[in-house]
């Protein structure tokens, strides 16, 4: 689906101008631009589905103390809720102008979600490597998104792990600092908004960049998450001595 988005070469060329631009979602909010960027992700083949939005420092939904403020869907029906419909996707961004959006992993893609200064790294070095790389957001929480394929359900199934269990420190010897959203997990879809001044997910690289093999990433990335990994090691280890 990403290469029959990719010759809608109207839309394609306003998401170019505004990606080139730099500008962030707040700006792009305005005149239609946030209905456009979901809709060009929804054209890409990313199942959507309405997201919390933030409120002031907090976050919309009901729940004291949420964990995930602006980060989570507002449904707990939001797998089969996920659609690429076209009609749907606009009725819900007009109906919820502030609404955040996520996308359902693990149906046609998943994501790499790997820590802000790695990605940055990892995407340059892959760039000038000449691999294909898919679409890439970035996170004022200090994440980048690197979007694949999917790798659908593996015949052995300890060969992957549930997003749920990424953050557990005992989960991550082999892949430091990375996740792999897949089956049953989610990601904030660009663009996003952050609880805070000016905090938002944005596109580096944008849907109309065909999604790539998840292998052709990983092991660029494993790479320069390891380092660092051991270099915030390093720097933690020497802070004593400095004070």
């Amino acid at each position: 689906m990403s290469a029959e988005f990719g010759g809608r070469t109207g839309l394609q060329g306003k998401l170019t101008q505004w990606l080139r631009a730099g500008r962030r979602p707040k700006e792009t909010a305005g005149d239609g631009g946030r209905e456009a960027l979901l809709l060009a992700a929804a054209g890409a083949g990313l199942p959507l589905a309405p997201a919390a939005h933030p409120a002031g420092y907090r976050c919309s939904c009901d729940r004291v103390g949420c964990p995930t403020p602006a980060r989570h869907p507002v449904s707990f029906a939001w797998q089969t809720q996920s659609t690429t419909d076209r009609a749907q996707v606009e009725r819900w961004a007009r109906h919820q102008p502030q609404a955040n959006f996520i996308t359902a992993t693990g149906m046609v893609h998943d994501v790499l979600d790997v820590p802000l200064d790695a990605g940055r790294a990892a995407l340059e070095r892959l760039l000038a490597e000449g691999v294909e790389v898919g679409p890439v957001a970035e996170s004022d929480d200090g994440r980048m998104l690197f979007f694949t394929l999917t790798r659908g359900t593996p015949e052995d199934e300890d060969e992957w792990w549930p997003c749920e269990l990424d953050c557990h420190p005992e989960t991550m010897d082999e892949h430091p600092g990375l996740r792999w959203h897949c089956r049953g997990s989610y990601v904030l879809v660009p663009p996003a908004r952050l609880p805070g001044e000016d905090q938002s997910v944005r596109w580096v690289r944008g849907p109309e960049h065909a999604l790539p093999d998840p292998l052709s990433l990983l092991e660029v990335l494993t790479e320069v998450c390891a380092r660092y990994a051991g270099e915030e090691s390093d720097q933690r280890a020497a802070w004593p001595l400095r004070h």
